[in-house]
């Protein structure tokens, strides 16, 4: 049999597994309102010494861009056949089945600024021609098949939290795009307190999952900037990594198995802790971002919820002492919970804005530590950073941070009102390359966004810490421009170049998209295209699953 022509025989037929009741379904979660992060309670309001930063970068006249009324909302007209409609309803239900404007609006893609400016400017605005919500995994591997004979493109939607273009309403090559909205699936199907595993519907979202593990005394501890809103399913789909990642793992360190729908057939991936039975299929899931199939459930490994929680603050003297200190502190075994570096300009730009902390000079470094050996944990820190020449400014910093850590996003909506761009991207190198990274990158976006006599501020900070090298996450603040969208668009690309010609990766934890497949492709080369462009003729062969996202089908060139 042809690999690119996969027939009914490949994966199981769903109708013929037991019928299954989850443990627990969670209470519904907030939605993301349509042109904004997060919804209407999540509206960010600038903090005190805002209005002295935003005069240093907006000479003469603002560009604000802002927001259109709800009123206004224009979408594309729906391009999806009644009988497509009515196939599509036949298997999740009719109610579940729209091509309602209202539904239609919250799936139009992610809160990247592209999108964002795009729900600003754009009239009208290009939305899925239907949203379909399946109930769960049978449902949805009976969709897919289904889209597949039609020809209708598939774009799975978690949270809507991308920001790299990951669930844009693209049809690709076919007549018509529905949104397969996952918030129907969100249950807690399992739960093994043996070996500490928990199965979770892939919709539901972080909250939703810490309040069914926490009922119990369990934490998954993941909590990335998109925790509020962002999906179990998605987490893995991008290979999501959390604030607490030196603690607890990346998301893909804590996916013990997966149960995949795609086109063809359906897969359960991942029965033992660990395995030498070939290659790990799971890995061809983890990051693949829909292009492949969707996943339905995922288990994840959990841990009792801490009894015990500890804070601490530094300061450094600059970036390449913390760093170096970071460095050492992870060779040698010891982890916090959270662990944390701003640079200098970071240091400064959260001091001047009235944040958690105020008239420090240097990189202020956070940690959290938790468990039985929190203190123990805390003290090898302290005495690694002291070393290094830091100074210990006591709990207050860390607490502040994690009491507002996941308020940043919306704060870009607010700037946009008044003419200013925020926007953020992040990468990853060894401790070797790191220096020569974080340079590469800032110069590249201060000579991309200087613009009359202006620099833009960039900031930066490691987040995430590996005994062999760090992420490096970049903020920047500008002027608008007349022309926003073109004005980042050079900036983004010329920070790719930056990283790829350093040496870096293009997406630590943002995941690939629409926005770096480009540079993507370049870190992996033509072979490494090729192999996945066989796995998706394989799974996906009429090339349905989320089109342009990951990886271009083999017919698109």
């Amino acid at each position: 049999m042809d690999a690119t022509e996969p027939t009914e025989e490949l994966g199981r037929t769903p109708s013929t597994a037991p019928h299954r009741e989850p443990l627990a379904i969670p209470l519904p979660r907030p939605r993301m309102t349509w042109d904004i992060w997060g919804d209407a309670a999540s509206a960010a309001h600038l903090p005190a010494g805002a209005k002295t930063l935003l005069a240093t970068i907006l000479p003469g006249k603002a560009h604000p861009v802002p927001r259109r009324p709800r009123a206004e909302l224009r979408l594309t007209a729906s391009r999806l056949s009644d009988a497509d409609l009515t196939a599509l309803g036949a298997i999740v239900g009719v109610e579940h089945a729209t091509r309602d404007d209202a539904a239609r609006a919250l799936c139009l893609g992610g809160k990247s600024t592209p999108d964002l400016l795009a729900r600003r400017l754009t009239d009208p605005q290009v939305a899925p021609d239907a949203v379909v919500s399946p109930a769960d995994h049978d449902q949805t591997i009976e969709l897919l098949r289904a889209c597949s004979e039609r020809g209708i493109a598939v774009v799975p939607f978690g949270g809507g939290t991308s920001v790299v273009g990951g669930v844009a309403p693209d049809a690709g090559a076919h007549s018509s795009v529905i949104a397969l909205d996952l918030e129907r699936t969100a249950a807690l199907w399992d739960l093994d307190e043996t070996s500490l595993l928990a199965t979770f519907g892939a919709g539901t979202t972080g909250p939703q999952a810490e309040e069914l593990l926490g009922a119990r005394g369990y934490t998954l501890g993941h909590f990335p900037q998109s925790f509020r809103f962002a999906s179990i399913g998605g987490f893995a789909a991008t290979r999501s990594s959390g604030q607490a990642s030196r603690g607890y793992g990346r998301f893909d360190d804590l996916v013990h198995a997966l149960r995949v729908a795609t086109p063809v057939g359906d897969l359960d991936l991942g029965r033992a802790p660990a395995s030498a039975a070939g290659p790990d299929l799971r890995e061809l899931f983890l990051g693949s971002e829909g292009a492949f199939g969707v996943l339905t459930e995922v288990t994840v490994r959990i841990r009792p919820v801490p009894a015990v929680t500890e804070y601490c603050a530094w300061t450094f003297p600059d970036f390449a002492s913390g760093a170096a200190a970071l460095r050492e502190l992870t060779q040698l075994g010891i982890r916090p919970t959270v662990l944390r570096l701003s640079d200098e300009s970071e240091t400064k730009v959260n001091a001047a804005m009235g944040a958690h902390f105020t008239r420090m000079r240097g990189c202020l470094a956070i940690a959290t530590f938790e468990g039985s050996d929190a203190k123990h944990t805390l003290a090898a820190t302290e005495a690694v950073f002291a070393a290094r020449g830091a100074k210990s400014r006591g709990a207050d910093p860390a607490q502040s941070w994690e009491r507002g850590r996941f308020n940043a996003p919306a704060l870009r909506d607010t700037l946009l009102d008044l003419g200013v761009l925020a926007e953020t991207l992040e990468t990853a190198t060894t401790w070797a390359g790191l220096e020569g990274l974080k340079s590469s990158v800032t110069e590249a976006l201060t000579a991309s966004l200087t613009a009359d006599g202006t620099k833009p501020i960039v900031m930066c900070h490691i987040s995430h810490v590996y005994p062999a090298g760090a992420s490096l996450y970049f903020t920047v603040v500008a002027a608008l421009t007349t022309d926003p969208a073109a004005q980042w668009g050079r900036a983004k690309d010329a920070a790719s170049h930056a990283i790829l010609n350093a040496g870096g990766t293009i997406t630590h934890h943002h995941a690939v998209g629409r926005d770096h497949r480009p540079y993507f492709e370049e870190e992996i080369g033509p072979l490494g295209v090729a192999v996945l462009r066989a796995v998706k003729a394989t799974l996906d062969p009429q090339g349905i699953m989320n089109p342009g996202a990951l990886v271009r089908a083999a017919e698109d060139g």
